[in-house]
């Protein structure tokens, strides 16, 4: 997911070393004063969830399951489908490409990336990996006979660049008809979409990469839809893990009220 609104990478001690000057430098040696939200470099905050979707192995476990799964549901459909004009509709960021490099790169000059200033750059000239599983996964429909469609919220003046990285990533079916992008929302897109196939899957990262309901929603009117919704995922639905922006990114954590006792060492 990528959205045009608000809602290499730095090791532990480098955000330590950030976080207690304060930002004091930026990237490449500019004054605090020169960097945007340097003042307590708040973005900081993601440095757990950017280190987890980067580097661990347990996010690269859960990607290749969930296209594994993904893999082998598409099969069962197209097996059971009456239609022959099959569709499936994917998300792109951090869904089928990763794009931490740059985010860790923001986090580390303490710019919020999800203001989304930056990604025009990175669009052009970044060089996006592709999810662990992703890319099988696409050349398994293809050979199925479906078609895919990629619906992203990059920005339409960048589709050249988008289709190049996506080219170079080896996904098929890469074409202005089938990589869809920020301007229609995306529950107009898929309509446009679903006139002349059915789509039998979806994947995302963010909710609102599946139904138009949640884009509008709070948290607690989305985990309602997902209660009411769950027969989708893991059937027609998968979503992918993103623990580095999102609608819940300000969300208050419930805390235990206990006092807190720390077991000292004998």
């Amino acid at each position: 997911m990528k959205r045009p609104m608000s809602i290499a990478y730095a090791s532990i001690a480098v955000v330590s070393m950030l976080a207690a000057a304060g930002c004091a430098t930026g990237q490449g040696g500019k004054d605090a004063e020169e960097s945007p939200n340097s003042e307590n470099c708040a973005v900081q905050e993601h440095a757990m969830g950017l280190r987890w979707q980067q580097q661990s192995a347990e996010a690269q476990a859960l990607q290749s399951q969930t296209y594994r799964l993904a893999g082998e549901r598409l099969a069962e459909k197209v097996k059971q489908a009456k239609s022959e004009n099959l569709a499936i509709v994917t998300d792109l960021d951090e869904t089928a490409i990763d794009n931490t490099e740059l985010l860790a790169r923001d986090m580390t000059a303490c710019h919020d990336y999800s203001v989304w200033d930056t990604w025009g750059h990175w669009e052009l000239e970044g060089s996006p990996s592709a999810i662990p599983g992703a890319a099988e996964f696409f050349h398994k429909a293809d050979k199925m006979g479906v078609s895919i469609y990629y619906l992203s919220d990059r920005t339409e003046e960048n589709l050249d660049a988008t289709i190049a990285s996506l080219k170079g990533l080896d996904f098929p079916q890469v074409s202005k008809d089938h990589v869809m992008l920020l301007g229609p929302s995306k529950e107009e897109r898929r309509t446009k979409i679903q006139r002349e196939h059915e789509i039998v899957m979806q994947l995302g990262d963010t909710l609102h990469d599946f139904a138009g309901d949640y884009a509008s929603a709070d948290l607690d009117q989305q985990r309602q839809l997902v209660e009411k919704d769950a027969e989708h995922f893991g059937g027609d639905w998968f979503i992918l893990p993103n623990p580095t922006y999102g609608s819940w990114e300000d969300a208050e954590l419930d805390e235990w009220d206990a006092e807190l006792e720390v077991n000292k060492s004998s």
